[in-house]
C-alpha cells in the first residue's frame, strides 16, 4: 500500500517522534495532520514540514476537543498516537495515586478518547499504530510507570485488533531515543544515558527519532499484519 494521496493525523506529531512520522509520511506523498495541545508547538511543526500539512490544538482530556479536531480534518486514512510527557524515573516511595494518574492521563487514556472518536472515521484499508515501548520486557529501577503504560499498550494493541478489524491495529515499541521525551533530565545526565545505551546495545548507538519514524510508516503501508508490536530499539532487550 502506498500512502500517496492519503490523509495521516499524527496525534502528538509536533515534536520528537511523532514529529518525524509527520515528515516521512509527507516525504511518501501523504498529507500530515499534527495535533498537539499548544498552538506555538503546532505552528512551529508546520514551518518544518511541506506545504500542505495541516495542523490542529486538541486538549486529550476533552472528548469536545477530540470531537471538534476530528469533524475539522476528517476523513482520514491512518492515525498514528506518539503522545506523551516527559520521561521520569519514579521509586516506588513516591508512587501516588495522583502520580499514576497524570502519567496515564495522555498516553493511555488519551489513546483511547482519541481511537473512540477517529475510529469510526477512518477510511477502509486504514490503520492505527500506537507508542509503547521495550521498558514493558527490559524495565529498571524506577520505571514501575513506564513499563506498566508499555504492557497497557501492548495488550490495547492486541484488543482493538480484534474489535476494530479490518482495521489493522497495531504499536511501534522504541528503546532509548534521542528525543524530547529526555527533556527533563539535565543535559549532562541526558548526554551521559545516551552514551551508556550505546555502548550496551548490540548496533552500538542510540536510536534517532527518523529511526523509529520508518516504523511507523512500514505499520501503515503494509497490509496483512495486525496486533503486532514493532520493537525498534537497536537490540536493547537482547542485551
Amino acid at each position: 500500500m502506498t500512502l500517496s494521496g492519503s490523509r495521516v493525523l499524527i496525534i502528538g506529531g509536533t515534536s520528537g517522534i511523532g514529529l518525524a512520522v509527520a515528515s516521512a509520511v509527507a516525504e511518501r506523498g501523504a498529507t500530515p495532520i499534527v495535533a498537539s495541545r499548544r498552538r506555538t508547538s503546532v505552528d512551529s511543526a508546520l514551518a518544518a514540514l511541506p506545504a500542505g500539512a495541516e495542523g490542529a490544538t486538541v486538549d486529550l482530556t476533552d472528548d469536545a476537543s477530540i470531537a471538534a479536531l476530528v469533524q475539522q480534518h476528517a476523513p482520514f486514512d491512518h492515525l498514528a498516537y506518539t503522545a506523551g510527557e516527559p520521561l521520569e524515573l519514579v521509586p516506588l516511595a513516591d508512587l501516588t495515586a495522583d502520580t499514576v494518574r497524570t502519567f496515564f492521563e495522555t498516553r493511555f487514556l488519551g489513546a483511547i478518547a482519541v481511537l473512540r472518536a477517529v475510529a469510526p472515521q477512518l477510511r477502509a484499508g486504514g490503520s492505527i499504530t500506537l507508542t509503547s515501548g521495550t521498558a514493558a520486557d527490559r524495565p529498571g529501577a524506577g520505571w514501575a510507570l513506564g513499563a506498566s503504560v508499555c504492557g497497557a499498550m501492548n495488550a490495547l494493541t492486541r484488543a482493538f485488533a480484534v474489535e476494530l478489524a479490518p482495521l489493522r491495529v497495531n504499536a511501534v515499541a522504541p528503546g532509548v531515543v534521542r528525543s524530547p521525551l529526555w527533556s527533563s533530565m539535565s543535559e549532562q545526565d541526558r548526554n551521559a544515558m545516551y552514551e551508556w545505551v550505546a555502548g550496551a546495545v548490540p548496533l552500538g548507538r542510540v536510536a534517532e527519532v527518523e529511526d523509529v519514524a520508518l516504523a511507523y510508516v512500514y505499520a501503515m503501508e503494509q497490509v496483512h499484519g495486525t496486533g503486532v508490536v514493532i520493537t525498534v530499539d537497536g537490540g536493547t532487550v537482547l542485551a
